[in-house]
């Protein structure tokens, strides 16, 4: 059997794509799949299908905002997650890391961007969208900041985040954490087990 790629459509601005990165790589190692990350802007994302994050499209719900903090937290309480904080500046922009992850220069290097900066945002909530805090913490975990902090004024890095939102939009997506295989599409964080099951046996 060829082996599966789980493609994560990703975001550094959506907490549930922290929560969902550390089961889905265990996830990836025991199936055998090969895990990419391709990076989008939610923003952009939100603008192009009409969504807007849980707090705000569910602020006017009676009880859902409270049900998804409780769902929110046993899922941290489950996979020992307890480093996690919420970021005080959500919803914030962060078309800055989205970009540095463009401009890696192979999905080794993004996966490790991703490993240097899901923490600083999510465990030390620090200001992804200052060009100095997101360069001492690339540097910090032996990355190319400098390279990486240019590449993000090129116009083909603009481009290319762009294209790939337009794509993952044009593809069924709608929000973070989302991820494909054989072009099958799951959302959510508490879609991994589905995810996982069509690894092992090819069934949605």
């Amino acid at each position: 059997m060829a082996r599966k790629t789980i493609e994560y459509i990703f975001d550094f601005g959506a907490p549930n794509g922290y929560l969902a990165w550390y089961p889905l790589k265990d996830i990836a190692a025991r199936t055998d799949a090969r895990l990419v990350v391709t990076p989008v802007f939610l923003g952009g994302m939100h603008k192009l299908t009409g969504n807007a994050p849980p707090m705000v499209r569910d602020a006017d719900v009676k009880g859902k905002v409270a049900y998804a903090a409780l769902e929110f937290q046993r899922f941290l309480d489950r996979h020992g997650m307890d480093k996690f904080r919420i970021h005080p500046a959500l919803p914030f922009n962060s078309i800055l890391p989205q970009r540095v992850l463009v401009a890696a220069g192979d999905e080794a290097e993004r996966h490790a961007i991703v490993e240097a900066l899901l923490p600083a945002v999510w465990e030390r909530n620090i200001d992804s969208g200052d060009i100095e805090v997101v360069g001492r913490e690339l540097a910090g975990a032996g990355l190319d900041a400098e390279r990486l902090l240019a590449a993000t004024q090129d116009a083909a890095v603009k481009a290319e985040l762009a294209d790939n939102t337009e794509q993952a939009v044009a593809r069924g997506a709608f929000g973070i954490p989302t991820y494909f295989v054989d072009d099958e599409m799951w959302f959510g964080k508490e879609r991994l087990g589905q995810l996982e099951s069509y690894l092992a046996d090819g069934r949605p």
